[in-house]
């Protein structure tokens, strides 16, 4: 035992002599014995030094000073000194175990990944070896002050943009937020080529702006766009192709913006500056920023036009949406009214430039305007036939709109276009001087339905006026009316009524559906096709429809007063004659109080025989130009786009004439007449009672008197 405790205490002594000896072997001074001599070589003076020369002053300042030399150069046999040239490495990682995670994304730190410890240059290249200094000092390397210069060094092309980007210049003043180096770089987010693949790589990007400008309130309050604004890169095209389906190629902040010469679009340099849009934007559409900027577009913003429209002019800036979306400005339906109406219809564009302020106007007065308004997702818009990034002027001949290429243009969805639809402007102003035709044909119609409904709204208030007075009169005794009996008379056969039938709901359904494509935007219209988008191709079957109905409720009718006895009887007791116009004249004379004997009609007065030629006459005509409308490439191969537009302008004023017409005689006579009010039943049950036939029909009535009593006394013999 005594042995035992003997051995022991002799290698304690041992132990703690070599201790004694090797801490007494590598104090600073120690060290400094040779490391302070720049002489100091490997094999005699004046040759390649074996390390750093060392000053006690440098050691003093450093961040390390209270640490001995020893602390960082380990893995060497303290009683060999000199020591050999080549020791271990300094390995920072033992002590700032931090440092790696804090420096993880620096690619010279990934070069060296697998290795356990942090590379030498990494450390000593941005903290110093003997002069190490805290970040936190003023004037030290790497202090916020100092960030930009130092990181420079190394990184010189970042350093040359950062201090011109917007970042750099609030760096510059101070401004609260304003990022440097560290704030982008040492978060754990990969930023850097090489750092991780690259849609991990534009993802994190996208996170690290949007903390700032979405999180960090110093940041936001200051952003002139909204947060809204900027959010809205989240449902972008961009946004939903990179976070969503994970598609590396989409755009991201930095692909836009840049990231160290990150700038405001106001800045003549920057990226997003409106002259320099179709660059940015060109760097992944490059197909479509070279037909772009062939373009009448594309063309002035080379030039330096500001006012020429861009990529984001028209598709958005952060909110971009694919031209499938309803919501798109680039959509079919909102094209021409979000993305071309702003610029052709400005004023102030128009008097600069030179341009036509109307052709929006015109375009949406046109078949295709007035589809689009109404919801058709088919029909042309203004980028149909101008195009979208290859609008050039007509005059151009390699235009889709020049004289030579209209017929392809219009084939698109004219198959079969001939060069006769270039015969005809297709923005129509209906102007004497460019459409003389369309023009005296409009005002013409324009005369006639100022005249005819004009005479006949003086004609029906003349009329309720005197036959107002006359049934006052009667309530209050002081006039008798003609006695009646209880006697019906026949006035419309169910033939008749069946053919009356057929002609009212078609002609309702056409008037509904006619002025639902002229005036989409009405009350009564725009519900419909904004709760029910298909709702305008369903009209346009149902006006067609209607117009079948009609035509063959027309075509029957020609038989039956051709082949029928009592039709052929109709059509002789609606002719009209001298007669009508005495009773034109009387008729006037007696509402006016000229005259006290008011007219007899027979079976029908010049009311109704006006109302049924005019008809027939509508008829006709709306039928044939309907039928030019509806096959609208074969009429305009035959016609031209000048014959087709002749027609549709018939057409539509016609139906102005129709309607009116019918609402203001034809309703009043059945239905507001204070005679027949409130509505003559003749249509529904096919019979007038006596009373009804001596206040509209009384020669008629006579006349069937008189036959009914010659026909007793027939029977009676």
């Amino acid at each position: 035992m005594i042995r035992r405790l003997m051995v022991l205490t002799v290698l304690l002594g041992t132990f703690f002599q070599l201790g004694a000896q090797a801490a007494l072997a590598q104090t600073r001074e120690d060290c400094l014995t040779c490391h302070s001599d720049s002489t100091l070589t490997k094999d005699g003076p004046n040759k390649k030094p074996i390390s750093l020369f060392m000053d006690e002053k440098v050691l003093n300042g450093s961040t390390h000073a209270k640490l001995a030399c020893v602390s960082c150069h380990v893995g060497f046999n303290p009683e060999d000194v000199p020591h050999k040239a080549e020791i271990t490495p300094v390995n920072c990682a033992r002590c700032h175990s931090k440092a790696t995670f804090k420096h993880q994304f620096h690619p010279e730190l990934l070069r060296n990944v697998g290795q356990g410890r942090l590379p030498k240059t990494l450390c000593q290249s941005c903290h110093g070896a003997h002069n190490v200094q805290s970040t936190k000092s003023a004037g030290a390397p790497f202090s916020k002050a100092r960030l930009t210069q130092d990181c420079g060094q190394c990184h010189k092309k970042a350093a040359e943009h950062f201090p011109s980007s917007a970042h750099g210049q609030a760096l510059a003043k101070g401004v609260k937020g304003a990022p440097n180096c560290l704030t982008c770089h040492k978060s754990n987010v990969a930023l850097v080529s090489g750092s991780g693949d690259s849609l991990t790589v534009k993802r994190n990007q996208n996170k690290l702006c949007f903390g700032c400008h979405l999180d960090n309130e110093d940041v936001k309050a200051r952003t002139s766009p909204t947060a809204g604004f900027i959010q809205g890169y989240e449902t972008s095209v961009h946004g939903q192709a990179l976070e969503q389906k994970g598609k590396a190629e989409a755009a991201n902040c930095v692909s836009c913006h840049g990231s160290h010469d990150m700038k405001r679009g106001s800045d003549g340099t920057s990226y997003v500056n409106r002259l320099n849009i179709p660059a940015t934007c060109g760097a992944c559409h490059k197909k479509v920023a070279a037909t772009y900027n062939e373009s009448v577009h594309g063309v002035e913003v080379a030039k330096g036009n500001d006012d020429s429209p861009v990529c984001t002019s028209c598709h958005g800036e952060h909110i971009i949406l694919g031209k499938k979306d309803p919501n798109s400005r680039t959509a079919p339906t909102n094209v021409s009214a979000e993305v071309c109406q702003p610029c052709h219809e400005s004023v102030t564009l128009s008097a600069k430039y030179g341009l036509r302020s109307d052709r929006f106007k015109t375009f949406t007065d046109s078949y295709h305007g007035l589809a689009a308004r109404g919801g058709s997702l088919e029909v042309a818009n203004c980028a149909s036939c101008h195009g979208g990034h290859d609008i050039k002027p007509s005059s151009d001949s390699t235009s889709r709109v020049s004289k030579e290429n209209l017929k392809v243009t219009c084939g698109k969805c004219h198959p079969g276009a001939s060069e006769r639809f270039a015969q005809g402007s297709v923005h129509i102003t209906l102007t004497e001087e460019e459409e003389p035709i369309l023009y005296w044909v409009a005002m013409a119609y324009l005369l006639m339905i100022v005249g005819i409904i004009g005479g006949m709204v003086v004609h029906n208030v003349l009329d309720f006026i005197k036959k107002s007075k006359r049934q006052l009169m009667i309530r209050r005794g002081l006039i008798e009316p003609e006695h009646a009996g209880h006697t019906l008379y026949l006035r419309m056969s169910l033939n008749e009524r069946l053919q009356h039938a057929s002609l009212v709901i078609s002609f309702i359904t056409l008037v509904i559906t006619g002025f639902a494509l002229k005036f989409p935007e009405a009350w009564w219209v725009a519900p419909l096709h904004r709760n029910f988008p298909g709702v305008f191709d369903l009209r346009s079957l149902v006006h067609r429809i209607a117009g079948v109905v009609m035509v063959i409720a027309s075509l029957y009718h020609i038989y039956y007063i051709a082949f029928v006895p009592r039709g052929r009887q109709l059509v002789k007791d609606l002719l009209p004659g001298l007669q009508d116009v005495r009773e034109v004249i009387g008729m006037m004379k007696y509402n006016l109080g000229w005259s006290t004997e008011k007219p007899k009609f027979d079976r029908f007065s010049y009311i109704e025989k006006s109302e049924y030629w005019a008809l027939v006459w509508g008829t006709i005509l709306m039928g044939a130009t309907g039928v030019i409308l509806w096959f609208d490439n074969t009429f305009m191969n035959l016609l031209s786009k000048l014959g087709w537009d002749i027609a549709r302008t018939v057409h539509y004023y016609e139906a102005w004439l129709a309607t009116l017409a019918i609402v203001v005689w034809h309703f009043y006579f059945v239905i507001f007449n204070p005679d027949i009010y409130p509505i003559n039943l003749a249509f529904w049950k096919g019979t007038l009672t006596e009373h009804e036939m001596l206040e509209e029909h009384p020669k008629e009535l006579e006349r069937l008197k008189s036959q009914a009593v010659e026909d007793e006394d027939e029977a009676g013999h």
